[in-house]
């Protein structure tokens, strides 16, 4: 690194700590390297996130944070599965020694021939015998011989390694989503929603919204649970793009979803689910395996404001009883707090 590389660093360091500071961000690896991107504008897309979270003064949670820095910062395979690190950090100086020992081979030989050819000119001035120039030329051959089985068995060694940090790469992709991520629908998790919901339980204004598919046990008993498991990626689709102004989706167990709304009051919450119940009416899902369509696909939902000094524990709870309260008053709607 460059002494202007270095004096760079300082003044974004420089930046980065007061924000970390201002916004009462804990100085964890993690964060630091989230800010330190945001001072850099390196990312773009990252300084979006980020600035819509300060806007909202909502805080981050520890899971989003690595969330973001997995999608913005890090490789996508970064490793922070400990023994898939020790499995590709064990591939990576394999490779490497053996780059470091075909380079060295590789000079020794360029050397050799180097000296063979200066050997060769010599043959005319100093009048070789044709015995001594034979014993040059075989020389020649035989080291040709040992560098070309060295690259050959590099060449094998490397294809071979290349497949498996691929492998090792692929597994580590799959934990991380599952970690997060749920696999049918493709929402963040149970996991990450109880991580986002600790979290927003510090903001002035947060509304909560669960959200239940009416009549899913009928579904799976009738169409059979391939249809079922449409319906729920059709209905999580749904509520992915129905989200706004900073809200996130996830899926919360079973047929049940969850979206936090950060900022937002109860009347704007309660407008945003119901745009989600109103386009969720519109489905239609079709197996094509079977041929077989559904439409009428309802949902009912609960939707809680955050109050004062309440904890997360409550607030799920508030949500969870209007919730079925909607059910009981006879499904396909939103109730709202009195």
């Amino acid at each position: 690194m460059s002494a202007k590389d270095i004096e760079q660093s300082f003044v974004i360091l420089k930046q980065t700590v007061p924000l970390l500071v201002k916004h009462k961000i804990s100085a964890v690896p993690t964060n630091y390297a989230l800010w330190y991107t945001y001072v850099s504008n390196d990312s773009p897309e990252l300084n979006e996130q980020l600035d819509a979270a300060v806007e909202s003064d909502s805080p981050i949670s520890e899971l989003k944070a690595k969330d973001l820095y997995r999608s913005y910062i890090s490789d996508k395979e970064e490793v922070n599965v400990w023994d898939l690190r020790q499995s590709l950090e064990g591939m990576m100086i394999e490779l490497s020694q053996s780059l470091k020992d075909t380079k060295s081979e590789t000079q020794d030989y360029k050397n050799l021939m180097d000296a063979c050819i200066d050997d060769l000119s010599k043959v005319e001035k100093e009048g070789w015998t044709v015995e001594e120039v034979l014993g040059l030329v075989r020389n020649m051959v035989k080291e040709s011989q040992v560098i070309r089985q060295s690259t050959i068995s590099f060449n094998g060694a490397l294809a071979s390694a290349e497949k498996e940090i691929v492998r090792l790469k692929s597994q580590l992709q799959a934990s991380q989503q599952e970690a997060l991520y749920d696999a049918l629908t493709g929402l963040c998790n149970r996991r990450y929603f109880d991580s986002e919901i600790s979290s927003k339980a510090k903001l002035d204004k947060c509304s909560l919204a669960l959200i239940d598919i009416d009549h899913f046990k009928k579904i799976n008993d009738t169409y059979g649970h391939q249809m079922g498991d449409l319906v729920l990626k059709a209905v999580a689709k749904k509520i992915q793009s129905c989200c706004r102004e900073n809200a996130q989706a996830f899926r919360y167990g079973g047929e049940e979803f969850a979206v936090i709304m950060p900022g937002l009051d109860q009347s704007r919450a309660r407008h945003m689910a119901d745009v989600m119940r109103r386009n969720i009416e519109k489905i239609t899902v079709k197996d094509r395996r079977t041929g077989q369509s559904l439409g009428d696909i309802t949902v009912s939902a609960g939707v809680a404001q955050l109050q004062a000094n309440e904890h997360s524990s409550q607030f799920i709870e508030t949500a969870d009883k209007l919730l079925y309260e909607a059910k009981r008053l006879g499904r396909n709607r939103v109730m709202p707090m009195a």
